[in-house]
């Protein structure tokens, strides 16, 4: 599919139709006019593809606008510190052979001098057997080992048309109970665990717990992991548009304030030694969590060939290969 997409690109580029009918030997001009049709028509499907992800199709016009809403104020807060995405385009947005399930990926890296690792957003998109369709929406965005504050994670899980599941947390990079320092500067004095006491009261929101341990364990005592039961479409949306929207943008906030920008003169020094560690800690969760999930679920959806490539580059961009 992403090969049709660049040859349609390509072929109906404005600059290319006239040049290729030229048989002589091409001008200086010529040449760079050739340069800017290619530069021209890459630069077409990256922004066409970018839309297809941007757009998180598949799911409700709330849930899209939230999704959107926290993929842009990521990009546009840091803009200056993310170079752009580099995935392959059969990566960025792929499909199993019988188009029964579809997904999009979308990885920026942090520039050399920046505190941010990567930010990456996806969307996944399935219709199961039974004929439920399953849609998860998330985004993430993570520190290197230049400073140990919190990485950032929210997701959407949705198998049913009146239920969802939320994951939406700042994931600790230290031990909270050997370091209550930590505990009180990312949790305790931010009041994080406000938006999750909120959305418990809630009568449609019970807490999730997650079958996997590693999963239970790597995130934060404030995390809102929960699930949404409502009796009907228009009440989820309710709860996603009042409850759920605000919660999850004034977490990023925090991130944004107090984990990805910090004041000069709240910097928090790490030494070479924790900076070792935070980075052999962050591989392995990154790694663990590729086997725990990625690994285990993508040849079921996407089939052999496909989720080979999409996790090959996923690894790559994570600095797990």
């Amino acid at each position: 599919m992403a090969m049709i997409l660049c040859n349609t690109l390509y072929s109906s580029s404005p600059f290319l139709s006239p040049l290729t009918s030229i048989r002589t030997k091409p001008s200086r001009f010529s040449k760079r006019l050739t340069v800017q049709a290619q530069f021209q028509s890459m630069d077409d499907q990256d922004s066409l593809l970018r839309q297809k992800f941007m757009d998180f199709p598949y799911v409700s016009p709330t849930r899209r606008h939230l999704m959107a809403d926290l993929m842009s104020t990521l990009e546009d807060r840091l803009h200056s510190q993310l170079l752009p995405c580099t995935l392959p385009h059969d990566v960025r947005n792929f499909k199993n052979p019988n188009g029964s399930a579809e997904a999009s990926l979308h990885i920026r890296s942090g520039d050399q001098s920046s505190p941010i690792d990567f930010v990456i957003g996806s969307w996944i998109h399935c219709k199961i057997p039974t004929g439920v369709s399953l849609n998860i929406t998330s985004i993430s965005a993570f520190l290197n080992s230049s400073t140990n504050a919190p990485n950032f994670v929210v997701e959407l899980i949705q198998s049913s048309p009146t239920s969802l599941v939320l994951i939406l947390d700042l994931p600790h990079r230290k031990d909270l109970v050997l370091h209550p320092d930590y505990l009180k500067t990312y949790y305790q004095d931010t009041g994080l665990d406000t938006h999750r006491q909120s959305l418990l009261k809630l009568p449609e929101i019970k807490p999730y717990v997650s079958p996997s341990l590693f999963v239970r364990s790597a995130f934060s005592p404030t995390a809102s992991m929960l699930k949404i039961d409502a009796e009907e479409e228009e009440k989820l949306e309710e709860i996603l548009r009042d409850h759920v929207s605000p919660a999850a943008k004034q977490v990023l906030e925090v991130w944004l304030e107090r984990c990805a920008r910090e004041e000069e003169g709240e910097k928090r020094v790490v030494g070479e030694v924790e900076r070792l560690e935070l980075g052999r800690r962050d591989k392995s969760f990154r790694r663990k969590s590729i086997e725990e999930d990625l690994d285990l679920q993508f040849p079921r959806l996407f089939g052999d060939e496909v989720s080979s490539r999409v996790i090959h580059a996923i690894k790559e961009a994570f600095g797990v290969l």
